[in-house]
This record gives C-alpha cells, sequence and structure tokens, in this order.
C-alpha cells in the first residue's frame, strides 16, 4: 500500500498544497515550525479520521478559516484509492471512500495501516495509564473490527454505568437490580477485551524485545508487563465487591478500564531509570513491533511516519536504525528532519528511490 498524493486546504498551517510522493522514501527538511510535522500529521488523519497531535477537530483549522480538507489518493492492492477527510466549523466531521461518505468512523479504522514514530510518543511514558491502554486498543484495532465494536460496546455501558452510580448519589437511592444489568453486560464485554488484550501481549512482546535489541545493537534487560484486574479474579466478582466503593466514589473503580502496560529496564521503571536515549529506543521498538504486528494481521504493509526521528539518538542508534528501515519488510516511508543534509546522507544510505521536499 502506498500514498501517491496529498492535498491540503485550510489545514493546520497550510492555505493549501499539493504533493506528489516517492513509492519508497519521502523526506520532508526545513526549520523547525514550517509545517513539516502537519503533512505527516495530515496522512495520519487520512488513515484515522482524527490528528496524532491534537484531536480537537477545530484546532486544526488554519486560523481564520471555518473549515479543511484533506485528500490523499492511496494504491492499495492494486486499485486506486480515494480517501477524504473534511470539517466545517459547527458540522460533524466525513471521512469518505472514493467519494462515499462512511456512516461510522470505526468502519474507516484499519483500511489503511499506519504507524507513526515521533516525539509525542514520550506520553506513552510520562502520562497517565489511558495514554498507554490506547495505545493496546490502536494496535488491535487495525486488525480487528470486532475488538473496536466490542470496546465501543464496553465504553458505552461503562458511561451508563457511572451516570447511574451519580443518579444513586444525588437522590440518595439505590437499586440493586438495574445495577446488576449493568455488571452483566459489562462482565461479558470486558472478558472479551481481556482476553484479546491478553492474546496481543503474548504475540507482541516477543516481537517488541527483537527490536529493541535490533536498535541498540546489544542486550539490555528490558520489559514490557500488562497489568490488569481481571488477571486476578473474573469482572463480575470485581464490580460486586467494588459496590460499595463505586457508591462513595461515584464512578466504576473496577475494570479493564484501569489495565495499564508496565515499561521497565534492568527491572526498574523506564520512567525514572531511563536515559533519553534508551527511552527513545524503547519507544521506538514499540511502534516498530507495531508495525510488525499489523503487517502480519492485516497481510499488508503499513504506511510509517518517521517525526523528528534522529531527535535524542545517538550516530549508533541511528544506524542501526536506519539498517532496519534498508530491509524489504518496509514499504513508503515517510521522513521528517531539521537537518537537509544528515536525512540526504541517510536515505542514499538505504539505497532506494526516494525525494526530499524543503519546506
Amino acid at each position: 500500500m502506498l500514498l501517491k498524493s496529498l492535498s491540503l486546504v485550510n489545514y493546520k498551517s497550510f492555505e493549501s498544497i499539493k504533493l506528489d510522493f516517492d513509492p519508497v522514501i519521502n523526506c520532508l527538511v526545513g526549520q523547525n515550525g514550517v509545517g513539516k510535522t502537519n503533512i505527516l500529521d495530515a496522512i495520519y488523519h487520512l488513515s484515522f479520521g482524527k490528528s496524532y497531535f491534537n484531536p480537537v477537530a477545530t484546532q486544526n483549522i488554519k486560523h481564520g478559516n471555518d473549515f479543511f480538507v484533506i485528500e490523499g489518493e492511496f494504491e492499495k492492492e492494486g486499485r486506486s484509492e480515494k480517501i477524504s477527510c473534511s470539517f466545517k466549523r459547527g458540522m460533524k466531521k466525513l471521512i469518505k471512500r472514493n467519494g462515499k461518505a462512511y456512516e461510522k468512523f470505526s468502519d474507516h479504522i484499519g483500511f489503511l495501516p499506519l504507524v507513526i514514530i515521533s516525539p509525542a510518543d514520550r506520553d506513552l511514558i510520562i502520562e497517565g495509564s489511558e495514554t498507554r491502554r490506547k495505545f493496546i486498543d490502536g494496535v488491535i484495532s487495525q486488525s480487528d473490527k470486532d475488538y473496536l465494536r466490542t470496546l465501543i460496546k464496553y465504553n458505552k455501558v461503562l458511561a451508563q454505568r457511572n451516570s447511574l452510580l451519580k443518579y444513586f448519589a444525588v437522590n440518595n437511592t439505590f437499586d440493586s437490580d438495574t445495577l446488576s444489568v449493568y455488571n452483566e453486560q459489562l462482565h461479558d464485554l470486558g472478558t472479551l477485551v481481556h482476553g484479546k488484550r491478553l492474546d496481543f501481549m503474548q504475540a507482541f512482546i516477543p516481537i517488541f524485545k527483537e527490536q529493541y535489541k535490533n536498535i541498540v545493537g546489544k542486550e539490555e534487560k528490558i520489559s514490557l508487563h500488562y497489568n490488569s484486574q481481571l488477571l486476578e479474579s473474573d469482572l463480575l466478582r470485581l464490580l460486586n465487591a467494588a459496590v460499595e466503593k463505586d457508591r462513595a466514589l461515584q464512578y466504576t473503580s473496577v475494570g479493564i478500564h484501569k489495565d495499564d502496560l508496565e515499561f521497565q529496564i534492568d527491572g526498574h521503571p523506564m520512567k525514572k531509570f531511563g536515559s533519553q536515549g534508551q527511552q527513545k529506543s524503547f519507544l521506538i521498538a514499540l511502534k516498530l513491533a507495531q508495525f510488525h504486528f499489523i503487517k502480519a494481521q492485516a497481510k499488508t504493509t503499513p504506511i510509517l511516519l518517521l517525526d523528528d526521528i534522529f531527535d535524542k539518538l545517538d550516530e549508533n542508534r541511528v544506524s542501526q536504525l536506519v539498517k532496519l528501515v534498508e530491509d524489504d519488510n518496509f514499504g513508503q516511508l515517510f521522513i521528517s528532519d531539521t537537518h537537509a543534509e544528515r536525512t540526504e546522507k541517510v536515505v542514499k544510505s538505504i539505497h532506494q528511490s526516494y525525494k526530499i521536499f524543503t519546506l
């Protein structure tokens, strides 16, 4: 799969731009603030129906305007696919495939497999568990629509249960029968999600460790653990045991919406004990593992976006990364960098066709 061309109207810093891409490597170079990352984000937007960096749609419109349009021409399995994403203030966002609008955004997820590696990924280490759950869910959802549908249903029931708990508190009442209906629904849906997350982690962790070793070029004791309350007990028992606590808190304190990933180096938290280089290598390994997992599951090669990828990586780690990208396992690459000479030196060493866009 590849992106042949991209056009933007009133998207972030761009009033209007059209770019025709190389089928293998595309480099966006220029000083900070010229829009390199915005172009990568527009490509991400076409794949996921939202910005990677700013999910608030109105904030992706160029200042002084009231709409944006992103259009991309892709080639997938020998067929041309035209995808557009548009948004106008006060209206719903539209995603269209070959001129026909999707009824549900979730139906589009996974159609254009894509992985982005960005300095913003550091949020996976420094932010709370929700960020890491979104990572797990994003990887699985690109190749498993049933998982995404189940997760959406779970979150709807969770919101309804939380509303009921608030209603109980405000009205000083309680109805165990009504609550038990939501408990059973959460149990059924949550158990399905938990099972798929377990299966995913079992397949994903060995790929991740291999990618980390490839990047650093040596053995480092790193680990990735999946933490879930459902590893201790089934969800129905957890919900029943937490009823009084949930009534006091007025929200659901147990369930798969509390799951987390634990990142460690030498048995200690990566957040506190990993150097900047080690953290960056850890995150790149996570994303490259995501790439290989999705490629195997979706039976197509995802587009890979590398945003400011050489930041905080020493020369040895950069060269290791370049060797990985040189492998035929990768398809179309998009790279952004502030140093044009460094970028060209790197892409020349890969011995593949490339285009450099100076912004």
